[in-house]
């Protein structure tokens, strides 16, 4: 039996019941029939608890954004892959097709050939919630390099240390960034940070806010007329099950920042099985994380997990009290989202507004509604519950680690 879609208590009980009894065996059969792959794995799971070392689907080859973009492309190319939602609550928002993504992630992979990024080379990615975020991630995974995104709201000194840490070769970048009635001045904090990167090479430069910038020769480079002039074909790099896809560094809470690396087979169907069936997406449907792609949750449930699973993603690049505080319900209703995923700080931040931010909208699309990042209080539960869930909407609670 199929277990990659759950879609009741029963197969949720036989699920659980063939992943104890066999393990490798119940992993195998998801990992066979739900992705493509170059060639199978020799062995399904490896531990060795005392080093420690994990690896799965050992042998096998594969890339990632195949299974991504590629293989979506027959039947589902014309549908919205990603659904940007921008800043200004008076812009039109952007529907990014399968097709369009392909392309625009082909492009961008072969600027970054033609920058000398290699496969293995790891690139550092500081944007905004923008487009060019996501479609950088891809670009990297098609050609083997490795990307490490660091949150756009971190300082020059945590960007310097991230970008020396795993000794990038490239930072992409933007201009400036909104944040609701705010510019932020990425570039300057760019600029301060590679004056402790000896070894970093090369910086793209995404126009987004169209300001002023210093760029520096022979080191900057505008994205878009590099983009222009690039091929939207590019094949994708065959790559290891074990092969490293991209390196996160944990916020620091407890000590240094660590870089955590994910490799790419293990990962991709982990994140692909979890967001299936966490928020039980059915084709058609409108997916929204409110999170940062700087962090886990905007790696596994904006782009990769939703991605893999043929869904419509959306991306907003501003904050839920910009325009005012019913800025998440507006884009709820404009976009008819059916799975809404947020964490507990926003979710009591919006509850202290009270409800004359909610009552304006039509919330009746959402059908799942969840929480992550930080465990949830029973107060803030019970307002997403009955406000924004109208008490018809699972609430999932979610948790894992960097």
């Amino acid at each position: 039996m199929n277990f990659f879609e759950i879609k009741n208590l029963e197969t949720y009980q036989a699920a659980y019941a063939a992943s104890i009894e066999d393990p490798e065996k119940f992993w195998a059969d998801l990992a066979e029939n739900n992705f493509l792959w170059k060639r199978p794995w020799d062995v399904v799971f490896k531990h060795d608890f005392s080093v420690p070392k994990i690896s799965w689907f050992e042998g096998a080859q594969l890339n990632i954004t195949e299974n991504c973009i590629d293989r979506h492309l027959d039947k589902n190319g014309d549908k919205t892959a990603i659904l940007f939602e921008p800043n200004d609550s008076n812009a039109a928002a952007e529907h990014i097709t399968y097709s369009q993504l392909h392309r625009r992630v082909n492009q961008f992979a072969n600027v970054l050939k033609r920058k000398g990024i290699n496969k293995g080379d790891r690139v550092c990615i500081y944007l905004p919630m923008i487009p060019e975020l996501a479609i950088s991630v891809l670009a990297c995974a098609r050609i083997g390099a490795i990307h490490s995104v660091v949150f756009a709201g971190f300082s020059s000194t945590a960007l310097a240390t991230r970008i020396n840490d795993c000794d990038c070769r490239m930072v992409i970048t933007s201009d400036g960034s909104f944040r609701g009635a705010k510019t932020i001045d990425l570039k300057g904090i760019v600029d301060e940070a590679l004056a402790s990167c000896p070894n970093l090479e090369t910086v793209l430069v995404v126009k987004r806010i169209h300001s002023n910038i210093q760029m520096k020769a022979g080191r900057d480079e505008w994205l878009q007329p590099l983009l222009e002039t690039a091929s939207d074909q590019c094949e994708a790099a065959v790559m290891n099950a074990e092969d490293p896809l991209f390196i996160l560094y944990t916020s620091g809470s407890t000590g240094k920042p660590k870089g955590m690396v994910h490799t790419t087979a293990g990962y991709m169907v982990y994140t692909a099985y979890t967001f299936k069936n966490i928020f039980q997406y059915k084709n058609n449907d409108v997916y929204w994380c409110t999170a940062d792609i700087g962090w886990i949750t905007g790696h596994s449930y904006i782009v990769y997990g939703p991605l893999l699973n043929g869904a419509t993603t959306v991306m907003f690049e501003g904050v839920p009290s910009h325009p005012d505080y019913g800025r998440f319900w507006d884009i709820v209703q404009k976009h008819k989202v059916n799975q809404f995923y947020t964490a507990p700080t926003a979710i009591r931040a919006l509850a202290k507004q009270g409800d004359d931010f909610v009552k304006p909208y039509d919330l009746s699309s959402l059908k799942v509604i969840g929480t992550v990042g930080e465990p949830i209080n029973e107060e803030a539960w019970n307002w997403y519950n009955t406000t924004i869930g109208k008490e018809k909407c699972p609430i999932v609670d979610t948790w894992w680690q960097t």
